[in-house]
């Protein structure tokens, strides 16, 4: 795998990327996939390496990059909101179908983690120039997800607190500055236990505005979901997940149009299932792009009963796939 740092612009502000090429390309332009990190994540994170690996070696070519605000990009400092870092990867997009070695038909989404499994389906939702992407244990509901963290109790105290810093903007023009890994999503033990992005977690800031909130809770990839048919769609999910529910997997699943797919990882959890699963999940993810990012002159579409395709990977390694004919 060969490594290109490249810059380009987002919305005025410079977007850092790593671009990834295979060490022997095919002749002819490649197809590429594009990647934004999840949840308080940076492009180097060494959780996605495998994927980068095996995507370049199937011969694509891989952009990851660093949102405004966060790791080497520019933009204002610490800005968590995911509808401007699926603004960022719109313009990536753009960016890689303007490299001459890039074929601009073929261009993928990935997205892993909370928001940026979100992402993915939200790139793919609203921006046709992507023709497959695929979404691991991804948020569908931002307000849901925030919710699910807290008891009840604590959740009508986390709106009011919203609400004062609303009033609190208007007024004096700044929001308080929160810790978002402990006062916008409540971190689970496991996740105060992990070592999984510890190589980045000290490079990202601890402090965030609290309005931030507001925007992942009107973040509603479910809500667009829909759209991506015909273009193929690949939900990974681990069950049960603590971190980001795998029901929000499942309702995406559900709402989607065929092409579609639905992994689930059992016996394991959502960090454990990195490493516990990865060479299981890794070449399906691959063979997903390689089913729906081929592209010729002629394209042909046929109407046919749609043909759900569900696969269950359990704890001794086993895969179990199921069709459902509808």
């Amino acid at each position: 795998m060969k490594l290109e740092q490249v810059s380009f612009h987002s919305e005025g502000d410079r977007i850092a990327g790593t671009l990834m090429w295979p060490d022997a390309p095919a002749a002819g332009r490649l197809p590429a996939i594009v990647q934004g990190p999840g949840w308080m994540g940076l492009r180097t994170a060494k959780l996605y390496d495998r994927y980068h690996r095996a995507l370049t070696d199937a011969g694509y070519a891989v952009l990851a990059i660093d949102y405004r605000g966060f790791g080497d990009s520019g933009g204002e400092r610490g800005l968590l909101i995911p509808q401007r870092q699926v603004e960022d990867l719109r313009n990536t997009v753009t960016y890689v179908q303007n490299r001459a070695e890039i074929d601009p038909e073929r261009i993928g989404a990935f997205g892993s983690g909370g928001t940026g499994g979100g992402n993915a389906v939200m790139l793919a939702g609203i921006d046709r120039r992507v023709k497959a992407a695929v979404c691991q244990v991804g948020v569908a509901d931002g307000e849901d997800w925030l919710h699910r963290m807290r008891r009840e109790y604590e959740w009508v105290e986390f709106k009011e607190r919203l609400a004062a810093d609303r009033r609190q903007r208007v007024l004096t023009g700044a929001s308080a500055l929160v810790n978002p890994r402990e006062e916008i999503m409540i971190p689970t033990p496991e996740r105060r236990e992990t070592t999984l992005k510890k190589d980045v977690d000290s490079k990202v800031s601890d402090h965030v505005p609290l309005s931030c909130a507001e925007w992942i809770m009107e973040f509603k990839p479910i809500e667009v979901v829909d759209r991506i048919t015909p273009r193929g769609i690949l939900f990974i999910a681990v069950e049960p997940d603590a971190v980001t529910p795998e029901d929000h997997s499942y309702r995406m699943y559900e709402r989607a149009h065929a092409p579609k797919k639905l992994i689930v990882q059992r016996g394991t959890t959502h960090y454990k299932a990195y490493d516990q699963y990865g060479d299981i999940i890794t070449p399906q993810i691959v063979d997903w792009y390689n089913r729906h990012l081929g592209w010729g002159p002629i394209e042909t579409r046929e109407e046919r009963l749609s043909e759900a395709t569900i696969v269950y990977v359990h704890p001794d390694g086993k895969v179990e796939q199921m069709k459902r004919v509808s």
